[in-house]
């Protein structure tokens, strides 16, 4: 299994009157090759949970394995070499360095993995090739449209070849068809590269074109 998660709780204000329980025993598993969708409204703790998988926060309690690695028994800097090296991270809002080229954005997760420039840059311009934006290698994001900018995000994430993408409500800035145009380009990606991809949404519509749906809904998962 490339990514288990077992009973995981997590909890905030511990021992205070305040204390909130957020994720309440929640279990999944995603095989490599896997499209697997998790939907659910806001406040029912998807986004708590696309934090436990991204390993940007620890559990409670509870385990989770990715690749093997006991992401839960961690310490910072063990996270942040797993977030660099096993998970490719797509948001919403893009996080591309605005006075940076599209082709120097991709290029630079693989900085802090250090891999040579040449390397880099030949990689950078591979996969700018695969999600089209071959052509607008050299340009900045102020000068590209939101799908041409989650293109290139899409690219930056999968830089350092990770085990899973993690694509948190990546169309929620586009129209819909832009965002179908996304959606579409996932799909490929999975398809053709069979790259694991876990996507976080609100969209049932999105959702469906995945492989498998998991809802989640007041911190449990109610269908996987």
């Amino acid at each position: 299994m490339l990514l288990e998660l077992k009973n995981i709780v997590k909890k905030y204000y511990i021992g205070t009157e305040n204390e909130l329980e957020i994720l309440k025993n929640v279990s999944l598993s995603v095989r490599k090759g896997e499209f697997v969708a998790i939907v659910g409204p806001s406040g029912s703790g998807k986004s708590t949970f696309m934090n436990m998988i991204g390993a940007l926060d620890k559990p409670t309690s509870g385990e989770y394995f990715l690749n093997g690695n006991p992401v839960h028994k961690m310490d910072d800097d063990e996270l942040s070499e797993i977030r660099n090296r096993e998970i490719g991270f797509v948001f919403q809002n893009f996080n591309l360095i605005p006075r940076s080229s599209a082709l120097k954005n991709v290029a630079l997760p693989m900085l802090y993995a250090g891999i040579s420039k040449s390397k880099r840059m030949a990689r950078a311009k591979d996969l700018l090739g695969l999600v089209g934006m071959g052509e607008r290698a050299g340009h900045q994001p102020n000068e590209l449209s939101g799908g041409q900018k989650q293109r290139v995000a899409i690219a930056r994430a999968l830089a350092n070849d990770p085990a899973i993408l993690l694509a948190d409500e990546p169309t929620g800035a586009l129209d819909s068809k832009t965002g179908d145009m996304i959606m579409e380009l996932f799909l490929k990606i999975n398809r053709e590269e069979g790259k694991t991809i876990v996507l976080i949404t609100h969209s049932e519509k999105l959702a469906s074109q995945s492989g498998r749906v998991v809802a989640v809904s007041d911190g449990k998962i109610t269908n996987q």
